[in-house]
């Protein structure tokens, strides 16, 4: 009787590949690259470098670049039937759209494209912002140790969230005027518990852009057990909302908001 190859011990199994040695060996050298822990976790806040305390103030549990949308231009007979006159020049919508960006009107208006439904400006547009929670201790340490001297902090307790990048900064007015309009349009919202509002809104002007900077209540009383919390806001035409996971975002052994 031929015994079979496959059950011959004498043959000995081919090798693996050297394509296959290769890939095995890189996802060995980068598997602790992927896995190791974040600065905040890993390092006392004494040693942290300046590019550590970036990392915590432009993308963290505490700090993140938002996508938010712009919302369409309204036409002038929209404006109207609101009983307003004239585009708004208020924060958030002034300046929000890239130059050029206005109707291209043809001089055959029967079969030339025109007018404002036809314009880039009819159109929801998307922008990115930075939303940081400034009342956060690993921010307020990363602040200090990045020298950014110039994030504006509302000096009564409570959870403060800061939304940096709003185009503009042409604006009149004292940072309490500027931000009263957007008390109403913003909300920390959680499962099963009422949607908190903002105690205070200040508006901060800087060379080209726009801080606006929201106050909530400590008497929300934010726990772990409230999983996750989302941030909604209206500024002008600007739309965002944003999760957080409240169990991602502790330092030291404490949930820091």
């Amino acid at each position: 009787m031929r015994r079979s190859r496959g059950a011959d011990p004498q043959v000995r199994a081919r090798p693996p590949g050297r394509a296959l040695v290769l890939s095995l060996w890189l996802a060995a050298a980068i598997a602790p690259i992927i896995a190791a822990d974040p600065t905040w976790k890993t390092k006392p806040a004494s040693e942290w470098t300046e590019e550590d305390a970036r990392q915590v103030l432009r993308k963290s549990p505490w700090s993140k670049p938002v996508s938010a949308t712009i919302t369409r231009r309204l036409t002038e007979e929209q404006l109207r039937e609101g009983g307003q006159m004239g585009q708004p020049r208020t924060i958030g919508n002034e300046g929000v759209e890239p130059k050029g960006s206005g109707p291209k009107v043809s001089p055959n208006v029967l079969t030339g494209p025109g007018g404002d439904d036809r314009s880039p400006r009819a159109l929801p547009q998307s922008i990115t912002l930075q939303l940081r929670w400034e009342s956060a201790f690993p921010v307020r340490l990363a602040e200090l140790k990045s020298h950014e001297v110039e994030p504006p902090t509302l000096q009564d307790d409570g959870y403060v969230i800061a939304v940096y990048g709003i185009p503009g900064g042409d604006f009149k007015g004292s940072p309490e005027r500027l931000g009263e309009p957007l008390k109403s349009l913003a909300a920390l919202k959680r499962e099963g518990r009422k949607d908190v509002r903002p105690a205070r809104v200040e508006v901060f002007l800087r060379e080209n852009t726009a801080v606006v900077v929201y106050l909530f209540p400590l008497s929300a009383e934010i726990t772990k057990k409230d999983g996750r919390i989302r941030f909604e806001a209206q500024i002008g035409r600007i739309v965002l909302v944003q999760d957080f996971d409240l169990s991602e975002m502790e330092f030291a052994g404490k949930l820091e908001l």
